[in-house]
Order: structure tokens, then sequence, then C-alpha cells
């Protein structure tokens, strides 16, 4: 842990490590607030998640969580120490140079927890499944049918005869290994159902459903792991926090393009990517999909079709240049995504939130109405290091009802 005053000509003070718990925190704020009126608190985003930023928060302090991937190093600094960390990054909060990210709201987060609970139960359930196939293929028992895993299948499963005695042990290890997952996956969808009923972004999971490829599934991810997507000023930061957008490297009037950068959040890449499949075909009103459009207003049905009908253009445009199919598909989730961000527009959303011209921050009940003027102009750090921001005056109010907003210049977004 690290303090640095504003002056830019102040030194950096180590103050050692402290320990994990809220009582050792509110220590040592009310010891640095002996010493500056306004702290920064910063620390970069981990396993432990932002438990501390919203604790601050709920204090009256600024706390950010800061980007990890995405502070500066020198290339020639092989030595890492805890010390050398934290001296650095207070020296980069005053400079500017870290880039804050997007913490959810409590509720947005405990969506995110049941969304990945669900997800870890289909990737065990999958596994137990290959791993039985395995066994009996091993042993050349064949089934003749169709293995859908349906009622006739699980007859003939419980049907089937080992040759030795161990064999039987393994084999009924492996089906319970399988009903086992697939009983609790059936209690997660069940959940996760009558959970985003009750949540503040449930009109959102339910308009992003009008658009083809976009079913319940792929409408929670996405939404519980980018949270209420209007936080942004375009649909391009959400591309790049999702990794779609590709590398590149230019060096005078060269100019090349690679990979994926892959970075952001994985789980919303692949369902993205997997709902961007369907526009291979021509564009065209399901059955399905005219059930999920009955119920939608009718600006939402026109921006599916719409979105709809540019994505089946663009994939056949792309695949006419010869482009590999697999490139097609994420260029087309990479549009879907701006497709998603124009309906979350359409979509009124309740919140106490405060926008900073990217990232939404929650504002929590008690916070002052305006945020500290020492903010971007090299305030007190405590360990952390924010991305400066050069702070408006005559914030306008916000037209809900209790809430205030505070325009600030940011660039560039994270998250």
């Amino acid at each position: 842990m690290a303090y640095v005053a504003k002056d830019h000509d102040a030194e950096v003070i180590y103050l050692g490590t402290i320990g994990t718990r809220p009582c050792d925190i509110d220590q040592l704020v009310r010891k640095l607030q002996a010493k500056a009126k306004h702290l920064v608190c910063i620390y970069d985003a981990g396993p432990c998640g932002y438990w501390l930023s919203r604790d601050l928060t709920k204090q009256g302090q600024v706390c950010w969580v800061v980007a990890p991937a995405l502070i500066p190093q020198k290339a020639g600094d092989r030595v890492k120490t805890d010390r050398r960390d934290a001296v650095q990054w207070a020296r980069l909060m005053r400079s500017g140079a870290l880039t804050p990210v997007y913490v959810p709201a409590v509720q947005d987060e405990a969506m995110r927890d049941l969304r990945r609970a669900r997800e870890d139960a289909l990737h065990a359930l999958q596994t137990a499944k290959f791993r039985l196939k395995a066994f009996l293929l091993r042993h050349a028992i064949r089934y003749t049918g169709r293995a859908t895993w349906g009622p006739a299948h699980l007859r003939w499963l419980s049907a089937v005869v080992c040759p030795t005695p161990a064999q039987p042990i393994v084999f009924q290890a492996d089906v319970r290994a399988v009903t086992e997952p697939t009983d609790r996956l059936q209690r997660l969808d069940q959940a996760l159902h009558e959970q985003v009923t009750a949540w503040r972004l449930c009109p959102v999971v339910d308009a992003l459903q009008a658009l083809r490829g976009v079913q319940f599934t792929v409408a929670v991810t996405t939404v519980a792991a980018l949270g209420d997507l209007t936080r942004c000023d375009n649909p391009r930061p959400l591309m790049q926090y999702l990794g779609l957008t590709p590398s590149a490297y230019s060096r005078g009037e060269r100019r090349r393009q690679g990979g994926l950068t892959k970075t952001g959040n994985t789980h919303a890449r692949r369902a993205l990517v997997e709902g961007a499949w369907a526009s291979r075909d021509p564009a065209n009103v399901s059955r399905h999909l005219h059930l999920r459009l009955e119920t939608r207003p009718k600006p939402i049905q026109d921006t599916s079709w719409k979105a709809q009908v540019r994505l089946c253009k663009r994939y056949r445009q792309l695949s006419a240049r010869g482009k590999n199919p697999h490139q097609v598909v994420v260029a087309m989730a990479r549009e879907l995504v701006a497709c998603m961000w124009a309906m979350a527009k359409q979509v009124p959303v309740t919140s106490s939130i405060w926008r900073l011209h990217g990232p939404w921050i929650e504002r929590p009940q008690g916070f002052p109405g305006k945020v500290p003027k020492s903010i971007g102009r090299g305030a007190a750090p405590v360990w952390g290091h924010p991305r400066r921001r050069e702070e408006v005056k005559n914030p306008r109010a916000s037209s809900e009802a209790g809430t205030r907003r505070v325009h600030v210049r940011w660039s560039p977004t994270h998250g």
C-alpha cells in the first residue's frame, strides 16, 4: 500500500501492508483523512470482487477498481514486488494513466453468479456424458438408436450388462454422474427464470430476445456480464470489452490486423458468437421468433427486423469475399452487440446510478451530491490508482427523481 499527495512533485510514501478486515480498512481511512480531506482509493481487479469498493463508496469515499491488463508496464522491468507495484500505481494514478473498470450493482453481480452456476452445471453434465460414452465405446457396447439422452436412451442404459463384476460399479457411477448434473441444471434453469422476472434489467432481457439467435440464455448471459448496455455513448467500448475487435500492428504506412484481442468477459463473447451463427440463413421470421415477437412493442419488432436484414446481408457479403466462416461469424457477433445496444436504448430501465461518460457507477444512499473536487486533480490515493478524469463543473440534474448526473470526460473507457 502506498500514498501520494496531490502535488506533482510530492514523494510517494510506502505504508506497508494492512489486514483485509473491514475494521482494518476503516482504521486506515481515518488515518489518511487526517492528511487529506478527500481520498481516492484504488485497487486492482482480482478474485476478491467488489466488496471493498462498495464498502468505501457507502462511507462516502471514492473507490475505483483498476483493470490489471491496462496498467502500463516497462518492457525491461522484470522485478515485481508488492512494494514496487504500490509505489508505481500511485504514480500512475497521479498522472492519469490508469483505467477503472465497471463495478456492477449487487443484484447484477448476483444474477451473474447464478448464470455462471448454470454454466458450470452444464459443463459438468457435458463432461459426465463424454466420460460415460467413452466407457461404453471402450467395451464395444453400442446403442442402435439415436443417443439423445431421451427416455428410450435412458431405458437402454438401465438394461446394460457388463461382463465383469467390477465394471458395473464404474458404469453406475458414470450414470449417476450424468443424472445429478441434469437435475441440478434443471433447478438452476428454473431459478434463473424466476430471478430474472424480479431483476431491474428484466425489460432489457425481454427486448433482446426479439433478435434472431438471441434466446433467453444468450440474453441473460450478455446482460449479466455487461450490465446496463446504455452506459456507453456508442457500442464500440462494449465490443472492445468483449474482445471482439481485431488486434492491430501499424508502423508508418504499413497496417496489419491480427486475431481477436479476446479481452474482457469470455462467457458473454462465447454466447454472442453462438447466437451469431443464426445469420447464416436468409432473413426470415421463424415460428419460434414469431412467438417471441408477439409480446414485444412495435419499435422493438422493427429494430429486430432491421438487425436481421443487416446481419444476413453482411454475412453474405463477407462470405462472397472468401472470408473464413468463423471470421465472418465473429464479425456478425461484433455487429450483434451494436444491435443489442440500439435495442437497449429503447427500453427504459429504472435505477439510481450515475453516468460517467462510460461506465455506470451505483450511487448508494447517503452519497454526497457532488463528486469531490480533488478527483482528477491529483487527489490523495490510498493503495490505488485511478485514471485521472477532468471534472466538468455545473452538473445537470437528471430527469429521474432522486438521482444526479455528473458529466466528466473519460477516455478510454474499459468495460
